[in-house]
């Protein structure tokens, strides 16, 4: 079954973009869930975890606390049917952030990581 890749737009040939690979899916789906501020999305305005609000903010251990906090509450509640978070690690530094998951997919023992690298600009 095809899914819609992330972020959506054309293939090479002019067609929408697809894949047929489930684990590309997955981390088209945290993608989404990770680097979509809350209000973009018209149709979802409370979609959305607020990461890259989280680029501008100063180091401290109590934004990392709030960061972890928002990003297991957003996994949870949008892939809480796809997947099982594991584990789950934040690291900021000069204006860079790193994100790594730790994820077991529903009904499935093998786990994934993903990581993901956002900086500033």
């Amino acid at each position: 079954m095809p899914y819609l890749t992330y972020p959506f737009g054309p293939d090479g040939s002019g067609r929408t973009g697809n894949t047929e690979d489930k684990a590309i899916r997955v981390r088209n789906l945290l993608q989404a869930v990770l680097f979509t501020v809350p209000g973009e999305r018209v149709m979802r305005p409370e979609f959305g975890s607020g990461v890259p609000d989280m680029l501008f903010d100063g180091n401290s251990e109590a934004l990392e606390t709030a960061a972890d906090f928002l990003i297991r509450t957003a996994v949870q509640r949008y892939l809480s049917d796809v997947l099982v978070l594991e584990d789950l690690t934040i690291t900021r530094d000069e204006g860079v952030l790193e994100i790594n998951v730790t994820y077991a997919l529903v009904g499935e023992e093998d786990r994934q990581i993903e990581t993901f690298v956002r900086g500033v600009g």
